[in-house]
């Protein structure tokens, strides 16, 4: 009975772990997960149990790890001698708690690192402009980027900018380089 209590402790402590750091839920603090759930346990003792189910949800998470990679980090889990391992009750209910929310805290992962407002929509053009305000003739194209950005649900903002032709060649000289950083990232993969 000790050890089903203990692994639904396990689950419960992951869950609020979960809900604090991948939900946003930030009424879920250590000192409420202590009380709930492990009264009784000296603080010091606590602290270092939810630091350890944290870091290794981290990795879990991190990795985004599947059934088979999951099993088999958590079997070195617990071969790990002293302190520094799970029990093999924590690693079944870390194999559980991962069946069940890998998926919405992948989803969780990937929206926090979106950037917002994010990129909706955009468009360019480049006209050619044949004379100045002074009335020179100039014959110069400049570049006109529209950029919507919006934040999901809300309404867009625009944003326009007008690049003349060195600041067009910068920004393609730049674009350049970048692709050249991401070619040789790929091809080293």
């Amino acid at each position: 009975m000790a050890d089903v209590d203990d692994q639904r402790c396990i689950s419960a402590l992951l869950n609020g772990i979960t809900q604090r750091f991948y939900y946003g839920n930030s009424h879920i603090t250590e000192d409420l997960l202590k009380n709930e759930l492990y009264a009784e346990m000296p603080q010091n003792e606590f602290h270092a149990l939810h630091e350890k189910m944290r870091a290794l949800l981290k990795s879990i998470a991190s990795a985004d790890m599947d059934q088979a990679q999951l099993e088999a980090f958590l079997t070195a889990q617990t071969r790990k001698q002293g302190g520094g391992g799970v029990s093999p009750e924590q690693a079944a209910a870390l194999s559980r708690f991962w069946k069940t929310h890998r998926a919405r805290v992948r989803e969780s992962l990937l929206s926090q690192s979106r950037w917002e407002p994010g990129l909706r929509g955009l468009k360019w053009r480049v006209d050619l402009h044949t004379s100045s305000s002074r009335g020179q003739l100039t014959n110069s194209p400049v570049a006109l980027v529209e950029l919507e950005l919006g934040r999901t649900g809300e309404n867009s903002e625009f944003m326009c900018l007008e690049l003349d032709e060195q600041k067009v060649n910068s920004v393609l000289k730049k674009m350049a380089e970048l692709q050249e950083s991401i070619d040789s990232i790929v091809h080293h993969s």
